[in-house]
């Protein structure tokens, strides 16, 4: 079932290229800017795949890919910045997210905000989430951009260019992408227990 999904969205994604152009390359990526899991691994690849043929340019495809990053990254920052810290004072305890640790990302993305997106922006997964948290601290609007564009547009020049030598054996790709997601998801995963397990302990200490 997952298998079939994910084939049928790398269908419609490579007929979104095929029909748009440069326009449908941003866009793609914009929508997996916005915190929607769309992959970029099947995105840029693909355009890639279509500069031998003349399509595209690689340059191209990379500017199209990282202006789109920036686009959609834009209000996934706004829903974090004016709804992210009202809905974790709310809510946040069910997720042992309290009050210090929104005053402890404000420290952090003050001191190292830029680096700290610069990186996200270069692994999967990871890349689709940090507008949200950047939002939430509040982190300087110009700044975020500057860094999501920086970060954005080597990763985008980077699958291009996998697609570009791959051409039409561009499918032979997937399973790699599908195994280094999962080993992405599976550190996630540890990293979220990690953490749960931490703030279970520290509620646990006498007051």
């Amino acid at each position: 079932m997952i298998a079939q999904t994910l084939e049928a969205l790398a269908h419609w994604i490579q007929g979104v290229i095929s029909a748009l152009g440069y326009p449908g390359i941003g866009g793609l990526m914009a929508i997996e800017s916005a915190c929607v899991p769309l992959p970029s691994e099947v995105i840029m690849p693909f355009a890639g795949s279509l500069i031998p043929v003349g399509r595209f340019t690689l340059w191209g495809c990379g500017l199209a890919g990282a202006i789109g990053c920036v686009v959609g990254s834009i209000p996934a920052y706004y829903a974090g910045a004016f709804g992210g810290r009202p809905l974790i004072l709310k809510y946040g305890r069910y997720v042992f997210l309290s009050e210090e640790h929104l005053d402890w990302a404000d420290r952090f993305f003050l001191q190292r905000g830029d680096l700290t997106v610069f990186i996200a922006r270069l692994l999967p997964v990871v890349r689709t989430f940090i507008a949200f948290p950047a939002g939430v601290a509040r982190m300087p609007m110009g700044k975020f951009i500057v860094y999501t564009f920086a970060g954005s547009f080597p990763w985008c020049l980077g699958l291009a260019w996998v697609g570009m030598k791959l051409g039409e054996h561009i499918d032979e790709l997937k399973p790699w992408f599908h195994r280094f997601d999962a080993v992405l998801v599976v550190t996630f995963l540890v990293a979220v227990a990690w953490f749960v397990r931490k703030q279970l302990k520290a509620r646990a200490r006498p007051i």
